[in-house]
Parts: C-alpha cells; sequence; structure tokens
C-alpha cells in the first residue's frame, strides 16, 4: 500500500515513465527496499484502474512503447487524506520474536539461546546502522533513525523476555 502512495508522491512532483518512477523511489527510499518492476507496473495499474493516476502518453522507445503517468485530482486527494490519517500502532518484527520464544518454551528448546542469539544479530544491525547514519544526508539519517529506534525496541523487548523466561515457561508447559 505505501508504495502506491510513494508513487503517487513521485508523480505529484512530476509526469514520470515506469522507468523513471523505479529510479526514483528507490533513489529516494536508499534502495533499502529496492521496488521490482513487477511490483511498480502492479501498482500503477492499480493506481490507473482507481482513477488516482492516468496514462498521459506512450511514447516510443528503443524496446516496449513508454507509458508516461500522472497523477489525477482523485490520486492527489486521496494521498492527502492517507498522509493526514494516523496509522495504528503494529509491532511488527515483535509477533515473530514472541512466537519464537513461545514456541521454543512450548517445545522445551532453549529459549535463552535463542534469545542470545537474536539479540547478537540485533546489535549488529544496530552497529550497521549506526555506521552507515554517520555519513547520511538528512533524509537518509531520519529513515536509518527509524530503523535504529525499531532495533532499539526489539532488544528492549529481548532483555524483558529473558528475563522472565522462568516464569512463562512454568505457565506454558
Amino acid at each position: 500500500m505505501t508504495v502506491s502512495y510513494a508513487l503517487l508522491t513521485l508523480l505529484e512532483e512530476n509526469e514520470r515513465h515506469g522507468y523513471d518512477l523505479k529510479r526514483a523511489y528507490d533513489q529516494r527510499f536508499d534502495g533499502t527496499r529496492e521496488l521490482t518492476f513487477g511490483a511498480l507496473y502492479r501498482a500503477l495499474s492499480q493506481l490507473v484502474k482507481g482513477g488516482q493516476a492516468t496514462v498521459v502518453a506512450i511514447e516510443p522507445g528503443a524496446g516496449p512503447e513508454r507509458k508516461r503517468y500522472a497523477i489525477t485530482e482523485a490520486g492527489v486527494t486521496d494521498l492527502q487524506r492517507w498522509l493526514a490519517e494516523p496509522e495504528d500502532p503494529q509491532p511488527h518484527l515483535q509477533t515473530v520474536l514472541f512466537m519464537k520464544v513461545m514456541l521454543a518454551l512450548m517445545s522445551g528448546r532453549p529459549a535463552k539461546a535463542y534469545l542470545r542469539a537474536q539479540r547478537a544479530h540485533h546489535m549488529s544491525r544496530m552497529r550497521d546502522l549506526t555506521t552507515r547514519r554517520r555519513g547520511a544526508d538528512a533524509a537518509a539519517a531520519l529513515r536509518l533513525d527509524y530503523e535504529l529506534f525499531h532495533v532499539e525496541a526489539d532488544l528492549r523487548w529481548i532483555d524483558h523476555a529473558e528475563s522472565r523466561l522462568t516464569d512463562v515457561a512454568a505457565e506454558v508447559r
């Protein structure tokens, strides 16, 4: 869903071909979640079908014809509405971490070893993000901060879960 709104925002800047949209998307979002051409054209097709974007020109190219897309008034309105709506907090990775701990405890496997390995993995990721943040421009630093704060929250939960393993294990067995 956010890909569609990112594309609408890029189209709001100016009309673009699919390749230009992909390049702009990948540059703006630092390539961490590179947009595949399949996902790009599916999203564009849905935006056109939904009336939020339109094909304003079909131009010959070196290969297949190139379509140039533009945002519509309905797309601008939808983008403004989406940007104004707060998102419900979602635990993202927390659900997976929680399930692994619970399943380890339920099956008698070493949940503490899993948590320690997960902590080491998170710490490695935090070091990588911190290093990348040092040389980042303001927009990239803000995105990296977002990821760092989520890693930090996961680390706090991992510490908390490890401190409660004995009590939780007694309940699930």
